[in-house]
């Protein structure tokens, strides 16, 4: 297949991602909903003796938490329709990097581990290739990973604290500047997880929903057929990745000022931080939205992959 699956997984992923990305703006919102009420600025080393004004600050119940519905409309009174779009060079680049590379990838190691005679590929293969191709990809996308976060969380924040990243490459940029190269890779341990999880989940769904489709005649190889296997791909996706997805959206999104001690020590520090203040279930925060994003989302990737495929099936390189 050669570059052949990377420009078609390509293509397809970046018009999903521009397709979708106000949902994933909401989703990111909404997972950040109750972090600055739960986790304080002065944080201290979790077994270190606190005064009372700062257990309460630990413990002050955050605000409650508001719908997608709700979050998109002010978004759009306080900071205008535009807004929704907020960071989408950021996900160009970011589909163009790690979707680009997990596509092709898992195409790579699909076509290599199926079996000549019978034409088929275990599961349990379908599954390793997704995991290696999702985290080499999001390896290589991370920093465009990192400046979408930021960017699309930036609204959220007052004026005096905003970033106001002009494009993915002022992010990239700027993050380098003011916090160093490494910067570009906070969060990844979780981004390599989830991309893991998502790419093992959905690409794995997707052909194994199709293929036991069209194996007992339930459909014909066509749109619906194409539809019906995404959306499940899509839910499935959704439903493996959203606690890993939380938690690296508040690993990235949090601000390190020089000389003071940041919000979190790490993922694993984050997830018992969020999960003692906020409760288990704040894991799945912006559950509803990721749902709503991942399966339009996975639709579109994969019909207009099956499309790309079609218009490109002539070529060779």
């Amino acid at each position: 297949m050669g570059l052949k699956g990377f420009a078609e997984g390509g293509v397809a992923s970046i018009v999903a991602g521009c397709s979708t990305h106000p949902l994933d703006l909401i989703k990111v919102r909404m997972q950040l909903q109750g972090e600055s009420a739960s986790i304080p600025t002065n944080l201290r080393p979790a077994l270190a003796f606190q005064n009372s004004s700062a257990a309460a600050a630990v413990h002050a119940p955050p605000p409650p938490s508001v719908g997608i519905i709700g979050v998109g409309s002010r978004i759009i009174r306080k900071e205008g329709t535009r807004a929704l779009f907020s960071g989408v060079s950021a996900t160009v680049l970011r589909q163009t990097l790690y979707s680009t590379t997990r596509m092709g990838l898992y195409d790579i190691l699909k076509t290599k581990w199926t079996d000549p005679e019978t034409k088929s590929i275990p599961l349990t293969r379908k599954l390793a290739a997704g995991f290696i191709a999702g985290g080499i990809g999001a390896a290589v996308g991370n920093p465009a990973d990192v400046a979408m976060v930021r960017m699309q969380a930036d609204g959220r924040l007052p004026l005096v604290d905003r970033r106001n990243y002009k494009s993915v490459l002022d992010a990239i940029g700027q993050m380098v500047r003011g916090e160093g190269v490494t910067s570009l890779w906070r969060g990844s341990s979780m981004t390599v997880n989830r991309a893991m999880l998502v790419t093992a989940s959905q690409l794995a769904t997707y052909d194994s929903v199709k293929e036991t489709i069209l194996e007992k005649g339930l459909m014909k190889d066509g749109l619906v057929t194409h539809v019906a296997s995404s959306f499940a791909a899509g839910f499935v996706a959704s439903v493996a990745s959203n606690p890993v997805d939380v938690i690296k959206t508040r690993v990235m999104n949090m601000k390190v000022v020089a000389g003071k001690t940041p919000p979190y020590k790490g993922a694993l520090d984050c997830a018992l931080k969020t999960v003692k203040a906020e409760g288990i279930f704040a894991l799945y925060k912006g559950f509803v939205p990721t749902v709503s994003r991942q399966a339009p989302f996975t639709v579109i990737l994969f019909v207009t992959l099956e499309q790309v495929k079609k218009l490109l099936k002539d070529f060779d390189f």
